[in-house]
């Protein structure tokens, strides 16, 4: 995988092309600022690979980030990437190929010594980020699960912490056999006792501000870190999950905003009508219910606000 360079010319910083629109390109171009990167961010997300690549390099960019891209089209922008010779920002091609692949990706990790789940068996689902950088470093970050369409919740209640940690030495395995550099959402299932692999994502997920509230570190800068040839910085045993957070996906986004206050955050795209996400953070699980449903009734009030949180067994 090419590198790109986070230091560009005097006066001119280097510049990314972001396919992205809405919220993943807000967060892109806040972590990209972060890092003292320009964004092409006018570029249309469902543009053609092949055309979008060559605008972008014909507007001096130096790499291109997908956004949240799902893995077929992130497939298609790393191959018109990696022929054009543009630096793209995600896991090397052939990782991405065997993602798309699903049964490929299997393969590899069970290769790795990771133990598969059983296709089509009921099971508990659960995931979690990983990042890894050019010198096979590999780390794990809050194991999170869905408890409905558009909420999320880490750590998980019922798994223990040693399961927990099962799961992160899984991760570690197996994405250090396969040369991961970059950063990929990985899937398990708990069937009958027994943790094992699902499937793989590329790239951002929307859960980045969760991993953040829980670990201090933003995947999104590391990302680019790591895409630009940066190694890993903080110890594994340094992003052990602080607290608890929730999350909820908010669509179209409250048109209101939140007083804040500790342990909430809200993300909002700039777009009228665009998606939000609420996360909301505390010490213990119930202080981070008690800040979320706060936070979900100034935004939404207090009716639908009980009903986005019954999901988690509170009205």
């Amino acid at each position: 995988m090419n590198s790109f360079t986070l230091s560009g010319s005097a006066g001119s910083p280097p510049r990314l092309a972001l396919a992205a629109v809405g919220l993943a390109g807000l967060r892109v171009r806040q972590a990209a600022a972060e890092l003292g990167l320009a964004c092409l961010a006018a570029i249309t997300p469902d543009e053609p690979a092949e055309a979008l690549v060559a605008r972008a390099l014909s507007a001096g960019c130096t790499a291109l980030h997908p956004g949240e891209a799902d893995t077929r089209r992130q497939l298609a922008l790393a191959r018109a990437c990696r022929a054009a010779g543009l630096p793209f920002v995600g896991p090397r091609l052939a990782l991405i190929e065997a993602m798309q692949d699903g049964a490929a990706v299997r393969t590899l990790l069970r290769e790795a010594g990771v133990p598969l789940a059983e296709a089509g068996a009921p099971g508990r689902r659960v995931e979690l980020a990983v990042l890894g950088d050019r010198l096979g470093r590999v780390r794990w970050l809050a194991v999170r699960e869905a408890l409905g369409p558009g909420l999320v919740r880490a750590p998980v209640a019922w798994l223990t912490p040693e399961q927990r940690t099962y799961l992160g030495q899984l991760a570690l395995q197996g994405l250090a056999a396969l040369e991961l550099r970059g950063l990929v959402t990985l899937g398990f299932a708990l069937q009958e006792n027994r943790l094992g692999f699902c499937d793989m994502r590329p790239g951002l997920c929307g859960r980045e501000a969760m991993d953040e509230a829980l670990t201090g570190l933003d995947p999104v800068v590391v990302q680019l870190r790591l895409a630009a040839g940066d190694r890993l910085r903080d110890r594994q045993a340094a992003l052990a999950p602080r607290g608890h957070a929730l999350q909820w996906r908010l669509v179209p986004a409250a048109a209101t905003g939140i007083s804040g206050g500790p342990g909430l955050r809200l993300d909002r795209a700039p777009e009228t009508g665009g998606e939000g996400r609420l996360t909301a953070w505390g010490r213990t699980p119930e202080e981070a219910l008690r800040r979320g449903r706060r936070g979900l009734e100034e935004l939404l009030g207090v009716e639908e606000a009980a009903a986005l949180m019954r999901p988690l067994g509170v009205d």
